[in-house]
């Protein structure tokens, strides 16, 4: 499963969703993780209201199943679970990414909670993604 985690120093999850410059991927199962890549965003991020500023890293975050972020805007957040990705605010920015993945590992090996083992259910298929998949058969 991939996992997300906005952040400006690839240490901490400490840039807010619309802001962020760069968010780190991951894998992650009940083995380990590993780092699979770095994805940037350009323009002004910083410009409040404009919800196009989200668009690209929603379409970036497709396959993965969780995001963590250092804060998110209510719309923004809407967006990304109606894609089938679940936003985790941190407890604060200076939590460090290694800390989230290694007790995910240990959570993964043991009995997730609720939240995670809804958010490792597959994505429900929209009426959208239904009809792409007829126009492409």
């Amino acid at each position: 499963m991939k996992i997300a985690f906005t952040t400006s120093d690839r240490v901490h999850i400490n840039a807010h969703f619309g802001w962020a410059k760069e968010i780190d991927v991951y894998e992650i199962s009940d083995e380990g993780y590993k780092f699979l890549k770095t994805l940037s965003f350009d323009g002004d991020l910083k410009q409040d209201g404009n919800e196009d500023k989200v668009t690209p890293k929603l379409e970036a975050l497709n396959d993965c199943k969780i995001v963590y972020v250092a804060a998110i805007g209510g719309s923004a957040a809407a967006r990304l679970i109606k894609k089938g990705v679940t936003p985790v605010k941190a407890r604060s920015e200076e939590q460090e990414i290694a800390e989230i993945l290694n007790k995910l590992v240990q959570t993964l090996k043991s009995n997730p909670p609720p939240w995670l083992r809804k958010a490792l259910q597959a994505k429900p298929k929209s009426f959208e993604d239904e009809l792409e998949e007829e126009a492409t058969v």
